[in-house]
């Protein structure tokens, strides 16, 4: 490029010398055909250059649109209501699409499920005519972490921006439309100085305009010279628009179902030759005026016109290097000097645009701390120090303890001001320490980390230690006390690792089990590894276990107390291991839990109640089954619909059934507990707190739970005959619970003086070893027959009047 612009100003200053000596007229053609052989080859790169600006546009609006798909596809909120699946949160799904397509201006945004049907849209009408496009999209996106392409709807084009939801696998698509109009238009037309037009072209070869720089009756016309024109290729070609001449490229952007987008670049070569024209009337003046005169006007002319020109191709190549620290020296009023202008602007958009991705990219937009790829950078920069000065390095990683209840119950926005909140205490707690080297990130969601370089480990431990007594501090938000704590994980180099990676998936293997353990802060340790691979191994014989039909279905008798009538039978489950024996629920079940296991094994210990209860029910034995419910079946939004077609199966009426749930399972999550109860509580079924009087629930929100019966945990009954204190706790429960009509079930009764002293503060039914153990659920029916009470239940039994009374 820079050898052209050479040549042409050894050609004009060669040029108006030859005129003064030749013939004027030959002279003159002369001129005129060089000029217009300039100005045309000048308005083809141009148009060249304006097309390649065109894509260039396209391509970094689809990546910002990208990016804030991604920025939704990667909210944790927005991940669990999809995962949930549940027709509660569609609400919560369509606001947030709605809210993020007007954050990014989106015309339309919709939620495509993992088997590819729009489940949410803001624009049914759009959704229609882009469905198509959008299912041929989604396996490039699943590929790609995200795709974009160009759609056609009502003659209309669109950009279309197609963004997977994982969790980790893809649960669902985030789709975003965005219109191509005068917008875009226009800021080309500021970038490049071109005039643009948006057109479509329909399946009958019919051109719609779109937007255009130029007013409406220019683009008409326009468009109907297009239509009469044969068709070109990528070839400029002339066009009349208001008596003026313009060269035009068509550029195709994109093709949709036989549709297709085209864009028009014009430049006026009116425009083009303004400048030679006005050369040639010097020309005349300098022909007259003398050869030397002619000469060094020559010289300083054709200078003048190349040298701008010049820089202006330089300042263009630095662009495309990515340097944007370069001025524009000179300053003309004319249209070089709005090319210059256009070319300094359009630096300037463009760097300031870098500069906002790069910030969006390396920056928390929430707390405004660095994000995970930020930090890495920065924990790659210290290990790198630390290696050439044999320092040390640690990295503190935490999550919020009871972060999601407070999100759910609060709301988001209570939650983002609680998650800034946090992080100003951490930044706080570390300037005041003035450790100026140390640095805070958010990885995302509740969890943060502190890079702490040049620090041996006692030190890093005593910062963890502070930083967690900072964090007890209850929060005051929107005249809100907040309670938070964190659970922190402790690594570094080159104790624990010598990569980033390692570190950091080094300190999250400590965080979860200071997590899990309740215990501050914890130091990696490689133990912790080999207890993950074990709960691994665990967690594939429970599935192995299901195949292979090792679990045995055990169940307990539920007596009346003042009758001693058989009424029920608690659902129990044992594990029959092949290799180690009767494994016991302790083992098991609380693995279970964590892993999200225990919904399998309350499906299969449900599948197998019902067929006892059909089973009794076909021998003219009616017994009510109760069932155990956790906490990760409570969040299970499909429970309820789980269990009637349980029901309908096996031909059970819901009053077969009884579910028990603990109460530390109902506080973790009330509101979605409470639903889900409500929901189980209306189909006819019957529920039962268990365990009651061992967890911290708050009787005034366990009043409003739809229950039938409360279950005195055995810890107050088994040992209620010598200790009044039991006695007294177990005499205002049966009254509490009598009191809010419920039904009162006593367990652990192991004595019939336990069960006498029992019937006699009036507790309903009872449970325990006295009774039976836990028997295999085919030894039931043979039990009922044998099963004979103490006689006289109501009458006086050998109890001391202290403890009955």
């Amino acid at each position: 490029m820079r050898f052209r612009f050479r040549s042409l100003e050894s050609r004009i200053a060669t040029l108006f010398l030859v005129l003064i000596v030749a013939v004027q007229v030959v002279g003159l053609l002369v001129i005129q055909g060089g000029i217009d052989s300039n100005a045309r080859a000048a308005i083809g790169v141009e148009l060249n250059n304006g097309a390649k600006v065109f894509r260039r546009l396209l391509e970094q609006n689809a990546q910002s649109l990208r990016f804030g798909a991604r920025l939704l596809a990667r909210d944790t909120a927005f991940v669990a209501a999809i995962g949930n699946n549940d027709e509660s949160d569609r609400a919560t799904i369509e606001s947030a699409l709605a809210n993020s397509g007007r954050r990014i201006k989106a015309t339309a945004s919709m939620l495509v499920s993992a088997e590819r049907k729009i489940t949410a849209t803001t624009s049914e009408a759009q959704s229609a005519g882009l469905e198509k496009l959008v299912m041929s999209m989604l396996d490039q996106a699943e590929a790609s972490d995200g795709a974009n392409g160009i759609a056609v709807v009502d003659r209309y084009p669109y950009q279309v921006v197609v963004m997977p939801v994982k969790a980790p696998i893809v649960i669902g698509y985030i789709v975003m439309t965005f219109p191509i109009d005068g917008q875009l238009a226009a800021e080309m037309q500021s970038v490049s100085g071109l005039h643009t037009s948006i057109l479509t072209r329909d399946r009958q070869g019919n051109l719609l305009p779109v937007a255009s720089t130029f007013g409406v009756p220019v683009i008409s016309g326009l468009v109907q010279q297009l239509r009469a024109a044969p068709a070109r290729p990528d070839a400029p070609f002339d066009l009349d628009v208001q008596d003026a001449r313009y060269s035009v490229r068509q550029l195709l952007i994109g093709e949709d179902a036989g549709q297709a987008v085209t864009v028009l670049l014009a430049r006026s070569i009116d425009e083009a030759i303004s400048e030679y024209a006005r050369l040639e009337r010097w020309l005349l003046g300098l022909a007259i005026a003398g050869i030397l005169i002619s000469a060094a006007v020559s010289v300083f002319t054709a200078k003048r016109i190349a040298q701008p020109l010049t820089l202006l191709a330089d300042t263009a190549k630095r662009l495309e290097r990515g340097d944007y620290k370069g001025q524009i020296e000179f300053k003309r009023e004319d249209e070089i000097g709005a090319l210059a202008q256009a070319f300094d602007s359009m630096r300037d958009g463009i760097a300031k645009r870098e500069q906002e991705i790069r910030r969006l990219a390396y920056w928390d937009t929430l707390t405004g701390l660095p994000n995970r790829a930020q930090f890495v950078l920065h924990l790659n920069d210290s290990l790198a120090e630390a290696r050439k000065r044999e320092s040390s390095v640690f990295v503190l990683m935490m999550d919020l303890d009871r972060f999601k209840h407070v999100n759910d119950v609060m709301g988001h926005s209570f939650g983002d001001a609680l998650l800034r909140q946090v992080a100003g205490r951490l930044q706080l707690q570390l300037a005041n320490r003035r450790n100026t080297s140390a640095q805070v990130a958010r990885l995302g969601g509740d969890e943060f980390v502190v890079l702490l370089p040049d620090t041996a480990l006692e030190q890093a431990q005593l910062i963890a230690r502070e930083i967690l007594a900072a964090l007890e501090t209850p929060l005051s938000l929107e005249d809100q006390m907040v309670d938070i704590g964190a659970g922190l994980g402790i690594a570094g180099y080159p104790l624990h690792g010598d990569s980033a990676e390692a570190i950091l998936s080094a300190a999250e293997v400590a965080m979860y089990t200071a997590k899990q353990r309740n215990d501050g802060a914890v130091v990696y340790d490689a133990g912790f590894d080999k207890s993950s691979e074990q709960s691994l191994s665990l967690l594939t014989e429970l599935r192995n276990a299901i195949e292979r039909n090792e679990f045995r279905l055990f169940v307990q008798p539920k007596i009346l107390l003042d009758s001693g009538k058989a009424v029920g039978a608690e659902a129990l489950v044992r594990w029959v291991h092949p290799e180690r024996g009767n494994v016991f629920p302790d083992q098991f079940i609380p693995f279970a839990e964590q892993t999200g296991f225990i919904r399998v094994l309350t499906r299969w210990v449900m599948e197998q109640s019902a067929v006892l209860c059909r089973q009794l029910a076909e021998q003219g034995i009616a017994l009510k089954i109760s069932v155990n419910l956790s906490t990760r079946d409570l969040m299970d939004q499909d429970l309820p619909v789980k269990f009637a077609d349980l029901l309908a199966q096996h031909q059970l009426g819901p009053g077969s059934f009884c579910l028990e749930i603990t109460e530390s399972a109902i506080m973790d999550d009330p509101v979605r507990a409470q639903n889900t109860l409500e929901r189980l509580h209306a189909m006819g079924l019957e529920l039962s707190i268990d365990d009651f009087g061992t967890g911290y629930s708050s009787l005034a929100y366990l009043k409003r739970l739809p229950v039938d019966e409360l279950k005195i945990d055995k810890s107050f009954v088994m040992n209620m005959e010598h200790d009044i204190g039991d006695t007294k706790i177990v005499r205002s429960t049966i009254d509490l619970g009598h009191n809010m009509g419920l039904r009162v079930v006593a367990e652990g009764i192991e004595t019939e003086a336990v069960w006498r002293l029992l019937a006699r503060m009036g507790c309903d039914q009872g449970q325990g070893y006295f009774m039976s153990r836990p028997m295999p659920a085919g030894q039931l029916a043979g039990w009922l027959e044998q099963w004979r009470p103490p006689i006289a239940l109501a009458g006086s039994g050998a109890v001391p009047a202290a403890l009955a009374e």
